[in-house]
């Protein structure tokens, strides 16, 4: 994704509320409360448990259904009570990673910088695992992480370093391969992500969308999508493409069937679409009309 990671600039910092901590703790399916010298494993989702002290009081722990899970302390459970929370996440070791790549004036991770970062996790920038990184950090545009953006996001992926990330993104492409509502929060994310937010760019630009569309297809490839590719590839006078238009196509192909048999002209898709099915019945019209001649003579 060469031109993926060619544009970019600006500043950032890094949140107060980020700076006063040391370790984060990440979310895990385990917690263990080891109490008086006895040992309460409970595994799954965990709601609330209630430890009793030598006394008649009960304390409760309540996990935060909100999805925040990062925690630096819990409540105290009574006394010689050691509670622990899976593993954690050092903020220092965040930082001093994003220092690692960091532009040397701007506090951001800029083309350079990203291009040695793959370097060191083992894959080139156009590979579909660097989209699931940015997507990940939830990044505001290509070329560039801000330190915000890059510490939250391996906050929330529990990783504080470069193996770390190296474990963790085959995990998280198994998960969009697997789940559609997961590939489609990455597929909306992408649009957003090709666009120039430095200039106001509301429309991808043809030759962008459909590298793009190449891209986030790398799993969920649905089998139309040679031909709407070529398709635009074919038609110059195609300049871009608006937003409903890239997120309609996840529909438009999943509607389709794999022939274009299914496509139903009543349905408010946009033009584009019309224009696409109405090329390809002609195309196929035209190879009939050669196999016949061909039978002829």
């Amino acid at each position: 994704m060469g031109s993926c990671f060619s544009r970019g600039k600006g500043r950032t910092s890094v949140p107060t509320s980020v700076k006063d901590k040391e370790e984060v703790g990440c979310d895990t399916n385990e917690l263990q409360i080891a109490l008086n010298g006895n040992s309460i494993i409970e595994s799954g989702t965990l709601t609330t448990i209630s430890v009793s002290t030598t006394g008649p009081t009960t304390t409760a722990l309540n996990r935060d259904r909100s999805g925040r899970t990062f925690y630096t302390r819990m409540p105290s459970v009574g006394k010689n009570t050691e509670v622990r929370i899976g593993k954690t996440v050092s903020e220092s070791k965040i930082n001093a990673l994003f220092d690692n790549y960091k532009d040397p004036i701007e506090d951001n991770i800029l083309a350079e910088g990203i291009e040695r970062l793959c370097f060191d996790l083992g894959l080139s920038p156009d590979e579909f695992k660097v989209l699931i990184l940015a997507w990940k950090l939830d990044a505001g545009q290509m070329c560039r992480f801000t330190r915000e953006e890059f510490f939250n996001g391996c906050r929330s992926m529990c990783v504080d370093s470069i193996r770390g990330i190296q474990n963790k993104l085959p995990d998280i492409v198994s998960q969009v391969a697997a789940s559609p509502d997961v590939f489609k929060d990455l597929y909306r994310f992408t649009f957003r992500f090709g666009l120039d937010p430095s200039i106001g760019q509301r429309i991808l630009p043809a030759d962008m969308a459909i590298l793009l569309w190449r891209l986030v297809f790398s799993v969920r490839e649905p089998p139309i999508l040679q031909r709407w590719l070529n398709f635009l590839e074919t038609h110059q006078h195609i300049r871009g493409v608006p937003r409903d238009t890239w997120n309609m196509f996840l529909n438009f192909s999943e509607a389709v069937g794999d022939d274009l048999s299914m496509y139903d002209d009543t349905e408010a898709w946009p033009s584009i679409f019309d224009d696409f099915v109405e090329y390809e019945n002609d195309q196929a019209n035209q190879n009939i009309t050669k196999e016949k001649e061909e039978i002829i003579h």
